[in-house]
């Protein structure tokens, strides 16, 4: 008999008509997998193998817009969720009021995000890094079934830490082969990337949540390794590794699998070549590991980035780790093609929805000081200043992590461009949103441009993680007066100018575990920061900031 071995996670809900969505499970053995709703809607489909492991992601039709279904999965027939006496509430599927003949006003849409979370310990354990933000915001939804819940997670990188193990991980680990040999206490292959996924998804309120939530996923470094692709001398160096190719095939495979498939529309999967491949075959593996060995030789081969319409309101969430152009004379955060991409689907339908929002790992827009850091370090490492100083520029690019939107310069002004482009004039949206962690700490930044919409870099991170002291002051001092007079110092030095626009922090920095949510109804949007906190009782997530962000100034 089949046995459910991690999810399900609701990942695709269909925001034009309302009547499908997709559900991600994973089976101890080749079966048939079934959601079964309350409303009659469902589907089933075969598994796929890859590696010794059994998925398949469930195409659910025949749901009804404007409502909200319990669902059950099956496997072969026999029933594996719920999980009897689990004490959560159903899992269920909210579909949008859609549908101009409804009489029904157009849906608002709550966008709840951050990055950087590292698994929770189990609950008899304490970890390092406090109260997960995630964890602790199911917890709340499952005591309470009145209350608001997201119409969708924005999971902007470093979902699974490949580089930075729990005791427990390790501990298996070292069971499994030699620790001593390279690549270490790190993961080294697709059954140990399988690890993480268990470890992070397996948690009790996490995995209700993500039955429940739809979500939305992008890799950042971490997904794969620390400083992944943040040059082409680093690329060498770890190419010259011969850990190094299992590692980045398992990883990009692991994502492909456990993230990147639940981010398509049923009518992308079905023209997609490889999701067909793979699932033709009685052991996608090959296949699988095929299409990851071109897309880390030829980047530009392959997309990770994806579009989403949410109504009025779209979302570009944009792969700014694969698709890096790494050649010190041309380097860029997007290869062209990427560019292009990015730029058609920004200005397509322009005047046809309200709200751009642009799903970042990275963010855009830093604090002034780290942003001139990186421009001048830009500077060094493509020669300004000469070999000696070349070296030392990409030495600092790997220990002070200076591969942000900056660091691509001719990126920054690229984005800078198209987002005045698409926020300027009578067609333009209420507002442009940067969404972006990887920073570990949240804040909110307003560029100074002549737009009409109302533009905002948005950034949450971590969800459960933490950050040295010295690095808090740091991000402070990038904000301040004096980090700015620094700045200018680096562009004297590095002979960069001034950046092409300037911008000012309207709010943080924040530290801590926490999430954003954005709430985005017709042309208003309002923005809320939720921070956990210990009690006696528990964690709970406390509200530091609630703002309406369309106001007039």
């Amino acid at each position: 008999m089949a046995g459910l071995r991690l999810g399900p996670l609701l990942r695709y809900v269909d925001w034009d008509t309302g009547g499908s969505a997709t559900i991600w499970v994973e089976a101890d053995r080749p079966c048939t997998a079934e959601v079964r709703c309350a409303d009659g809607a469902g589907g089933s489909t075969r598994t796929f193998q890859v590696s010794g492991h059994h998925y398949a992601l469930v195409p659910v039709t025949g749901l009804t817009p404007g409502t909200t279904t319990t669902y059950e999965v099956l496997l072969d027939g026999v029933l594996v969720w719920p999980v009897a006496d689990s004490g959560f509430p159903p899992s269920t599927v909210s579909t949008p009021a859609v549908g101009g003949g409804s009489g029904r006003p157009a849906p608002g849409l709550r966008v709840t995000f951050g990055s950087c979370r590292q698994a929770a310990p189990p609950a008899d354990q304490r970890g390092p890094h406090g109260a997960d933000a995630l964890d602790t915001l199911a917890a709340q939804l499952a005591a309470d079934p009145e209350a608001i819940r997201p119409d969708v997670l924005l999971l902007l990188g470093d979902q699974v830490y490949a580089d930075q193990l729990s005791r427990d991980t390790r501990r298996w680990l070292a069971a499994r082969r030699d620790l001593r040999e390279a690549p270490g206490a790190q993961v080294a292959d697709y059954e140990e990337y399988t690890r993480l996924y268990y470890e992070s998804w397996l948690d009790p309120e996490i995995r209700w949540l993500l039955s429940t939530v739809p979500s939305l996923h992008i890799f950042d470094d971490h997904d794969v390794i620390d400083d992944w692709n943040t040059s082409a001398a680093w690329l060498a160096e770890m190419r010259a590794t011969p850990w190094w190719p299992e590692r980045v095939l398992s990883g990009l495979m692991s994502y492909w699998v456990h993230q990147h498939l639940g981010n398509l529309s049923p009518a992308e999967l079905a023209a997609d070549p490889l999701y067909a491949a793979v699932r033709d075959t009685p052991d996608g593996t090959d296949v699988l590991r095929t299409f990851a060995a071109r897309a880390d030789a030829d980047p530009a081969s392959v997309r990770w980035s994806y579009r989403r319409d949410f109504g009025r309101t779209r979302l570009l969430m944009v792969d700014t780790r694969a698709a890096r152009v790494l050649a010190e004379d041309g380097r860029a955060m997007l290869d062209p093609a990427e560019q292009s991409w990015l730029r058609e689907n920004a200005l397509s339908g322009h005047g046809g929805y309200d709200h751009l929002l642009i799903g970042s790992s990275l963010p855009w827009l830093m604090p002034p000081l780290i942003h001139d850091a990186e421009v001048w370090n830009a500077a060094l490492c493509r020669g300004e200043r000469g070999p000696r100083w070349a070296r030392i520029g990409e030495d600092l690019r790997r220990r002070s992590d200076l591969e942000h939107w900056a660091a691509f310069p001719s990126s920054f002004e690229a984005l800078s461009d198209l987002i005045e482009e698409v926020g300027t004039g009578p067609r333009a949206p209420a507002t442009v949103c940067v969404l972006s962690g990887d920073v570990h700490h949240a804040y909110v930044a307003e560029p100074r441009i002549p737009s009409t919409s109302r533009v905002f870099q948005l950034t949450c991170s971590p969800v459960h993680n933490s950050i040295h002291t010295a690095v808090k002051l740091g991000f402070r001092l990038g904000w301040s007066r004096v980090g700015r007079w620094l700045g200018r110092g680096f562009s004297r030095h590095g002979r960069t100018g001034r950046p092409p626009l300037s911008w000012r922090r309207t709010g943080g920095p924040w530290f801590g575990n926490q999430l954003m949510t954005l709430a985005l109804v017709g042309r208003d949007a309002r923005l809320r920061l939720d921070q956990t906190r210990k009690g006696r009782s528990g964690a709970r997530l406390v509200t530091v900031l609630d703002r309406e962000l369309t106001d007039a100034e």
